[in-house]
Parts: structure tokens; sequence; C-alpha cells
């Protein structure tokens, strides 16, 4: 049976690792992070990821919501015969 969140994240993967490699991530946060994994520490691990989820969520809610607000007025113009 196939998992359609691993098969999602793979195809992310696949288009944006490249990119996303040269992002920085806070300082220490990759030591935190493989020292969570070493101690199996899998409750805080599914807390981080639902944090950054959820900031993303937001993000993408809020710029929706800005994007509605902007309103493009209709420009008059005159009809040439």
């Amino acid at each position: 049976m196939s998992n359609p969140y691993a098969e999602w994240f793979e195809r992310l993967r696949a288009e944006y690792g490249e990119q996303l490699s040269a992002m920085p991530l806070p300082e220490g946060l990759p030591e935190h992070l493989r020292d969570l994994i070493t101690r199996g520490d899998d409750e805080a691990i599914l807390f981080m990821l639902k944090l950054a989820w959820q900031f993303g969520a937001q993000a993408g809610y809020a710029a929706a919501q800005h994007q509605e607000q902007q309103v493009v007025k209709p420009r008059r113009s005159t009809v040439q015969a």
C-alpha cells in the first residue's frame, strides 16, 4: 500500500530539493534535530513538524487574504469610432 503523503513529499523533494539545499537553517537546528533523532524523541520531532506546517498554512492564508484585498479598479476609456 502506498502512502500519498510520502509520494507527494518525494515529488516536492525532487522538484525543490536543490533550491532548498542552499537555504540556511537557524544555527544549531540541524544538530538539535540530529540529537532528537538519536534519542528517538518522536514527540518533539512531530511537534517541530506541526509548527512548521502551521506556520506555512498561516503564511499561505495571509497571502491569499492579501491577494483578495487587492482590488483592481477598472480604467475608464473612451470608445473611438
